[in-house]
């Protein structure tokens, strides 16, 4: 996905601001996430990413909320709790999306971006070090 400037910023900034937080920064990319990656490439894991958010965060009032992203097996999984996108209540939380009504085509979209970035951000670490 392309970002302009403003986006690529706002990314930023927010990546900034979770990494600060105990919680969120302990998530990371493990070997077998990013042996994945290798074998799927980037553009699968995109798509599997606006799968998991039309599946799992769009509709609101999801029963299962707080409960349908698991912390493991998955590259796109970790980055929403390391992004605070795991569910519509992190969503209301972090960004103000209210959770009581569904996620317009934009918010989608800034959901990927964010989750993909920190997903390449992480996997430029691999060579630094591997968990």
């Amino acid at each position: 996905m392309k970002l302009n400037k403003e986006q690529e910023l706002f990314i930023e900034k927010k990546l900034n601001a979770l990494s600060k937080s105990k919680f969120r920064s302990s998530f990371h990319l493990r070997n077998y996430m990013i042996k994945m990656i290798e074998e799927k490439e980037i553009e699968t894991i995109e798509k599997h990413c606006m799968d998991f958010i039309e599946k799992n965060l769009e509709k609101a009032n999801n029963p299962k909320d707080g409960h349908q992203t698991p912390m493991k097996s998955h590259p796109v999984f970790i980055a929403q709790h390391a992004t605070a996108t795991c569910c519509r209540g992190c969503l209301e939380k972090w960004y103000k999306i209210p959770k009581n009504r569904d996620l317009t085509e934009k918010e989608k979209k800034f959901i990927q971006a964010l989750i993909m970035s920190w997903i390449e951000k992480e996997y430029r670490k691999k060579d630094e070090t591997c968990h």
